[in-house]
Formats: structure tokens, C-alpha cells, sequence
């Protein structure tokens, strides 16, 4: 079995760790001259840290990450508890990103990656699927894997007309500060007025990372950070707006959210999608990342040597869709919870869906 994947983020790299592990043939290719992260930190939660377990690297990643608990507040600081939900269905692990990235790259092998070489285009076969590359080379597989985002060149060839959509008036702000000079003891994620949502999370390693979101927002409009203010402003007038403050202009990550339209189909006979190049989410929910290195997880259990590929994707897109049409259902509900206490409510019943709900064949 050989297996080529096309972008190397964490799903992609997730992806190529679990197919060789099954005892595949791995290559993945990346766009980008190296591995990098976009974004700053992630929250991961057990499910994707039940599949690093089963991957040999969970202990690694436990170790550059910082356990935290997705509970909110108000603007008033009062904790908002749901109940009928357990503690667990409230933890989750927040981890760098770029370093995730450099440590799921060593798992899955650097020699088994090639930067600076994009995907160009696919042609199918009976027995295999021919890949042509950006830099103008072939290769050929038994497999291919679109893992490259929500701008998916892969999907755009597999499903045309599935280019990603902006979730119209949804914006994010959002930065990791080293030594911000403010003691923090504690994470705070805050429910505000006009849409809002944000917080800070505590870091591994002392740094910190705060983020601002807003639903309906009006056309951003001055400084990212001057951005960022306004939004917290609906959520505190204190630590994250601090926060904010003491972040250089530089630092500041802003992004106009982009969804991908619901798909008509996610495989062919030797091609697949996984993570946001399948089924890119708002990161309201914060489990975009969880939610694609269950792809991958999938993935590696089906693509085992001497698989029947398109049987395997066959089988893939049939449990995966159907799970992704309840996922959007649960992510509606939060998006359009009316009250903070009804947001803490619908976001809960998501992590407890998504957490005893796992991904098994």
C-alpha cells in the first residue's frame, strides 16, 4: 500500500503517522518550503488524545501542552456550570501549535516529507491514482489524501464548485504573549453582549493565549489590536483586555472565518478528504483540529496493506458524513444560542456528544 498526502498540517502529518503505522508506504507532500502552524494554540480534546495514545506520541504531546476546562463566564465573571454534564466533558489539553506541528513531523518521519512541492492534479486509474506535483514531477499511489485545508486544491479538483465560503460577519482575533506581565492563575473563557466570545488560556510554558470572536460583526475596521479591543469590550474591561493591550500589533492573528459548503461526497474510488479540506467549521465549537485527527485516526484502521481502497473510502464517507451532519446540527445550536447560559448549555451537549460519541469501525 502507498499512500500520498497532500499538505502537511496536523492532519495531514496525523494522517501519515496512522497510515504508516498500519504498514503503508507514506509521502507527503507541502506547498510551504517548511512545516509550520497557522494560528497560534489549539484545544485538544480526549478523543484526539485517545488516538495520539494509539499512535505513540500522546505522552509527548501531554508534554507540551496544559490541561484546561472549557467552562464560561459571563460578563459579570459569574461561572456558567450546565448542568446534567460531567466534569469530563468539559477538559481538554491546549497545545502550541507550531510545536505540535515539529513533533508530529518527527513521529511521522522528515525524510517522508517534501516541501516546497504543491499538489497540481490527479488522474484515476483502476489500480492506482497518478499525482502531478507543482514542480512539474509525478508520482503514483495506491491512495490519495487531500489533508490541505480549507482551500483544498484536491477538493476543488474532486468536488468543483466546493470553494470555501465566508461565514458572513464572523471574525477572529487571537495571539500567544510570552512574560504578558500580568499574574494570571487561572484560565477565563467570557460570553459578552453583540456576539461575542473570547477568553485567555494558560500556555505550557508560562506564555499565554487569548483570542476575541464575534458572530454579526460590523466590517473590521483600524489596527488589529484597536479590532480586538472593541470586540473584548463586550466581554470584560478586564484581564483579556489587558491582555490585549500588551500585544504588539505584529503578534495579532486576524481571520475572516471561511466555511466549506456541506459536500456532495468526500471520496472518489482513490481519493479522500480529510479534516478542513472536507468539512472546514467555525471555531466556535473548538474542535476543528479533534475533529480531523479522527479522519486520520479513520483513515489508518481502513487503509491497512493489502485494503481494498475504494471499498475502504467507500466506508469512510459512509460513517463520516452522516457524523458531520450532526456535528453542523450541534454547531448551529451553540452559534445560535440567544443567552450566554443557553451557549454554555448547547456547547456543552456538543463536547459530551463529540467525546462519547468517538469514531470506531
Amino acid at each position: 500500500m502507498k499512500a500520498v498526502v497532500i499538505g502537511a498540517g496536523i492532519v495531514g502529518l496525523t494522517t501519515g503517522i496512522a497510515v504508516r503505522r498500519a504498514g503503508a508506504d507514506v509521502t507527503i507532500y507541502e506547498q510551504a518550503p517548511e512545516i509550520r502552524a497557522a494560528g497560534a494554540s489549539l484545544g485538544l480534546w480526549g478523543n484526539a488524545l485517545a488516538v495520539y495514545d494509539e499512535l505513540g506520541v500522546g505522552e509527548r504531546i501531554r508534554a507540551i501542552g496544559k490541561p484546561g476546562e472549557m467552562y464560561f463566564h459571563d460578563p459579570a465573571g459569574r461561572r456558567l456550570a450546565p448542568p446534567g454534564f460531567q466534569p469530563e466533558d468539559h477538559q481538554f489539553v491546549l497545545v502550541p501549535r507550531a510545536e505540535l506541528n515539529e513533533l508530529l513531523a518527527d513521529a511521522v518521519g522528515r525524510e517522508n516529507i517534501k516541501p516546497a512541492t504543491g499538489f497540481g492534479e490527479y488522474e484515476e486509474h483502476d489500480d492506482h491514482v497518478a499525482v502531478r506535483l507543482s514542480d512539474g514531477s509525478s508520482t503514483a499511489a495506491d491512495v490519495l489524501v487531500g489533508a490541505d485545508g480549507t482551500y483544498s486544491a484536491v477538493r476543488a479538483q474532486l468536488v468543483p464548485g466546493s470553494a470555501a465560503q465566508e461565514h458572513a460577519g464572523h471574525h477572529a482575533w487571537r495571539a500567544v504573549i510570552e512574560n504578558p506581565g500580568i499574574p494570571l492563575s487561572e484560565n477565563r473563557l467570557l460570553l459578552g453582549s453583540h456576539g461575542t466570545r473570547g477568553g485567555y488560556l494558560l500556555n505550557y510554558d508560562g506564555a499565554v493565549y487569548w483570542l476575541v470572536n464575534q458572530f454579526n460583526s460590523t466590517e473590521p475596521a483600524g489596527s488589529r489590536k484597536q479590532q480586538a479591543l472593541d470586540r473584548a469590550a463586550h466581554l470584560d474591561q478586564g484581564i483579556l483586555t489587558e491582555l490585549i493591550a500588551a500585544t504588539p500589533e505584529e503578534k495579532i492573528l486576524h481571520n475572516q472565518i471561511m466555511l466549506v459548503p456541506p459536500l456532495p461526497h468526500w471520496t472518489s474510488a482513490r481519493v479522500v478528504l480529510a479534516g478542513d479540506s472536507a468539512h472546514a467549521m467555525s471555531p466556535h465549537i473548538t474542535a476543528g483540529a479533534t475533529l480531523g485527527i479522527e479522519d486520520a485516526a479513520l483513515l489508518g484502521h481502513l487503509l491497512a496493506p493489502g485494503a481494498d481502497v475504494p471499498k475502504a473510502l467507500e466506508t469512510y464517507a459512509a460513517y463520516q458524513i452522516p457524523r458531520y451532519a450532526d456535528i453542523a446540527k450541534l454547531s448551529a445550536a451553540v452559534e445560535h444560542s440567544p443567552t450566554p447560559e443557553e451557549f454554555a448549555r448547547n456547547y456543552a451537549a456538543f463536547s459530551h456528544w463529540m467525546l462519547t460519541q468517538q469514531v470506531t469501525v
